[in-house]
């Protein structure tokens, strides 16, 4: 990586539906240096689906995490190894998600209340992969509401190997909220997650949740080793380009009209091999945020990516309509 190209202390979290590998793809040219995350993929779908279709990625797309949800240590730990042979840098545990089908699974946050089948999946992902593996996790879920409960959660992990710990800073009401409902309604407690890197310094820490701006990012790395950005970093993608210079002030940001110039010749090798135009652009709706034209833009594109001949015209026109200094 070129010296204006550091790693940077920003990761971009795992998304349901959303951080596919074309949004990744996409991401990637807004931040050299972030780390990306796949979204979660089940341990049970690599054991009997095409693991290979869905574990493809772009070698841009470096450094790439593979989120596995699971609990079964056989599988996660084939999941693992089928992912390293893949050539993803990280191999992450989902024990964070909330909704009533992953629970249904036994594992996502459900798993915060088994910390010993977490370890158990730990180990057995260890013994077959020789890159990191890691642990996103919220801290707490229902009445289980302390330092000392998370404490004990991450204890156990770190005694079974885990060196990296990517923690959601509200707790995850199991019954009576939705998902969606789950990532704003219980209150963020970012001081758990700081006494949590103050108590276990030889741990890599990194805070998730309600991170909106350079100055919060800024402020919060006061006390942890990174940052994962979630929705802010869908919604309106530039905010990556926007951290990528604050962490490397010599790399030179792209425009957002040049970016989309970038994704041109990535779609035309997608819809060369039948993808649909729409499941790319859908990633790209948000990259003029802020902008004059943004609405413009958000409706061009979702009026015309899903017919049946569109091709990168679309991205084209809708391009031709903004102004320049967008």
């Amino acid at each position: 990586m070129p010296e204006s190209e550091k790693r940077v202390p920003v990761l971009v979290a795992p998304m349901m539906d959303w951080t596919d590998r074309h949004c990744r793809y996409f991401l990637r040219l807004l931040s050299p240096g972030a780390q990306l995350y796949t979204e979660m993929v089940t341990a049970a779908a690599i054991h009997h689906g095409d693991y290979a279709a869905l574990l493809e990625f772009d070698p841009s797309e470096h450094p790439v995490a593979l989120q596995l949800g699971g609990s079964d240590p056989g599988m996660m730990a084939e999941a693992a190894r089928r992912g390293a042979k893949f050539g993803y840098d990280e191999i992450n545990i989902n024990v964070g998600c909330p909704s009533d089908r992953v629970q249904s699974g036994q594992f996502g946050a459900c798993l915060m209340a088994r910390p010993e089948v977490v370890a158990e999946c730990l180990q057995a992902m260890q013994s077959e992969c020789d890159v990191p593996v890691t642990v996103k996790t919220r801290i707490g879920i229902d009445d289980e509401d302390s330092y000392g409960f998370l404490r004990r959660f991450v204890d156990t992990q770190r005694e079974a190997g885990c060196r990296k710990f990517i923690v959601h800073a509200r707790i995850a009401i199991l019954e009576g909220l939705s998902p969606k409902e789950n990532r704003s309604v219980p209150p963020l407690i970012y001081e758990r997650v700081f006494q949590l890197k103050r108590d276990l310094p030889e741990l890599e820490i990194v805070l998730n949740g309600g991170i909106k701006s350079v100055e919060q990012v800024d402020e919060v790395l006061e006390h942890v080793d990174g940052v994962m950005i979630g929705r802010q970093a869908y919604h309106d993608p530039y905010f990556l380009a926007r951290l990528e210079r604050h962490f490397n002030p010599g790399w030179s940001a792209p425009d957002r009209h040049s970016v989309v110039v970038e994704m041109i010749p990535y779609i035309e090798k997608e819809l060369a091999r039948g993808e649909r135009l729409g499941r790319i652009t859908r990633h790209m709706l948000g990259l003029f945020a802020g902008q004059p034209g943004a609405r413009a833009w958000r409706r061009y594109i979702s009026e015309n990516s899903f017919r049946d001949d569109a091709g990168p015209e679309v991205l084209i026109d809708a391009l031709d309509k903004m102004p320049v200094a967008a």
